[in-house]
């Protein structure tokens, strides 16, 4: 007869639990590991009720906002890593030193998730509790602007930390095989000493998830581009493939731009402007932009690019049920969780032929890979699809079949729930704390005077 396992206590710190994949991520694993019978906390220094995906404000999860009151998310627009970094440190403070909530919790192990620079804090103050590290992508290879020698000088602490710190988690853990690739080749000695699992994401694939598939918008030929508001999803892509298209075709279909968008943010409000446009005053795409589905009900009948802003769950499970293609546009994405949910709805998906999506979509039996630098490329897949040449039942099957077996959340709980059992013999000590701790130090200390001569010169 086989033992049953002991539930655990897992404790989540994420940074802000909004709406993104990896939030979608860190929700999906909550909810997983709580099916399994262990008992899950989330402590984030930022969650909006308004801005965050159903689990996170229904009370299907446990999330606790901490470490929020001191220290702003950027400085005048800037400087946003090193407030993240200090509002990580201030959460674990907040909940360990000058709070007994976390002693009262009794976490069996930690689920960390985007920022590292907590670990050797966090192993300093409970070095017998194992942390478990999801990695989405190096963040140093996410930072683009490195144009001038100050920048370039401020971030170096900063990504000598992000190594240094990921080495104290017991368990380090990736969301495909392109990403576990690049942090190989971006910290080899990280990886000769930490086995890199990886942990694709999951969507849910029960009934419940679907049942509003018969929910569809009036409009005919749709063509569905789901992402953050961010100029590194290139979704000018998606606008500039569809004004290819033939001027009649065009007429009678709309590309339906959704997706994550915060007006604190300000690449959020700038890029939208930009893609609005784009549309407009380049392409001469009449354009609509809305917040809720009534007013995107109302828009012009000669709207050809619609833009919504913020979809809530149940509208982007409508919007997934009324398109015809999913028009997935980031290049080197690190998996990409918006391709297996128009799949699991039997909606194919045009994708870019590399990072992730490579991963999920098959050429030709669930979408079709396709080279971002080829426009007319794209646009060929959106013209067949919406003649009726491309696509049909038997790809929507195929795509429904293969999420199901290989990206179901069942899945993702089995494999989440052997790395935390594999944690349990630890294999980083706590009698480094005290080096930890100074490490910790030193390398803010540096990025803050990284700061101040970048601020004042």
């Amino acid at each position: 007869m086989a033992t049953e396992k002991k539930k655990k206590t897992i404790v989540f710190l994420h940074p802000d639990l909004g709406i993104g994949g990896a939030e979608r991520l860190v929700v999906d694993a909550a909810v997983q590991l709580q099916k399994r019978g262990h008992k899950v906390v989330i402590f984030t220094s930022y969650c909006d009720p308004a801005h965050c995906f159903d689990e996170a404000r229904d009370g299907t999860l446990d999330v606790r906002v901490r470490g929020n009151t001191l220290i702003p998310p950027s400085l005048l627009g800037r400087f946003s890593i090193l407030c993240a970094i200090l509002r990580q440190i201030h959460l674990i403070l907040q909940i360990t030193l000058f709070s007994s909530e976390l002693k009262t919790i009794s976490p069996s192990a930690f689920f960390i998730d985007q920022l590292s620079a907590g670990l050797p804090l966090l192993k300093l103050l409970l070095p017998k509790t194992p942390i478990f590290f999801y990695c989405h992508f190096p963040d140093l290879l996410l930072v683009q602007n490195r144009t001038s020698l100050f920048k370039r000088l401020y971030r170096i602490p900063f990504d000598a930390l992000e190594q240094a710190s990921m080495n104290y988690a017991d368990s380090i853990a990736v969301n495909s095989g392109f990403t576990k690739s690049i942090v190989s080749k971006t910290w080899p000695s990280l990886a000769k000493k930490k086995e890199l699992r990886v942990v694709y994401p999951c969507i849910d694939t029960s009934s419940f998830s679907i049942t509003s598939k018969e929910d569809k918008l009036p409009w005919k030929n749709i063509l569905l581009s789901i992402n953050r508001f961010e100029r590194k999803k290139d979704i000018g892509l998606s606008i500039r493939a569809f004004a290819q298209l033939p001027a009649s075709l065009r007429q009678s279909s709309k590309l339906i731009i959704a997706g994550g968008y915060d007006p604190r943010v300000s690449e959020n409000v700038s890029y939208h402007s930009e893609l609005v446009s784009l549309a407009e005053n380049d392409l001469g795409l009449p354009s609509f932009t809305a917040k809720t589905l009534p007013t995107a009900l109302a828009a012009p009948k000669e709207t050809q690019v619609l833009f919504l802003l913020s979809v809530p769950n149940a509208l982007k499970e409508i919007l997934l049920n009324s398109a015809k293609l999913l028009v997935y546009t980031p290049s080197n994405e690190h998996f990409g969780i918006v391709p297996l949910e128009a799949m699991l709805r039997g909606c194919p998906v045009l994708a870019a032929n590399n990072g992730g999506p490579t991963e999920t979509v098959v050429e030709g039996k669930t979408g079709w890979l396709r080279d971002p630098k080829e426009i007319k490329e794209w646009m060929e897949v959106m013209e067949g699809v919406l003649r009726g040449k491309l696509g049909g039942k038997e790809i929507g099957e195929e795509g429904k079949k293969r999420v199901r077996e290989r990206f179901g959340g069942e899945r993702m709980g089995e494999v989440l729930e052997e790395c935390f059992e594999g944690m349990e013999r630890g294999s980083v000590k706590g009698a480094r704390g005290e080096v930890l701790g100074l490490m910790m130090v030193g390398s803010v200390m540096a990025g803050l005077a990284g700061v101040v001569g970048w601020w004042l010169l």
